[in-house]
């Protein structure tokens, strides 16, 4: 199984950070005074609260642009619809007035 994420101690300040193999993008850091005996980080319910309130933002926005988007999915139909009749009354206009402006020299 391929590893995702590691972690790293800075040697400078020893805070612990969780690096993304993939993006290379720190995902976590924790300073020392915020890891227990063990090095890991210390769960706070502050840290929780925030990291909720900052979801539940982006999640009111993705709502709105999912629900744009499938809105906009549904009506797809009815304007294909709509645009195939258009392009055929104009087929067939183009057809008339072909027909009815006597066209040939004579």
């Amino acid at each position: 199984m391929e590893v995702k994420q590691i972690e790293v101690t800075c040697p400078c300040c020893e805070t612990r950070l969780e690096v993304d193999v993939r993006s290379a993008k720190v995902m976590r850091h924790s300073p020392p005074q915020q890891l227990d005996e063990t090095g890991k980080p210390i769960l706070d319910e502050s840290r929780w609260d925030v990291a909720k309130e900052r979801i539940a933002g982006r999640h009111e926005v993705g709502t709105d642009i999912f629900d744009d988007a499938l809105r906009k999915e549904q009506s797809r139909g009815r304007d294909l619809d709509d645009l195939f009749d258009r392009a055929k009354r104009k087929l067939e206009d183009r057809g008339n007035d072909d027909d009815g402006d006597g066209g040939e020299d004579g």
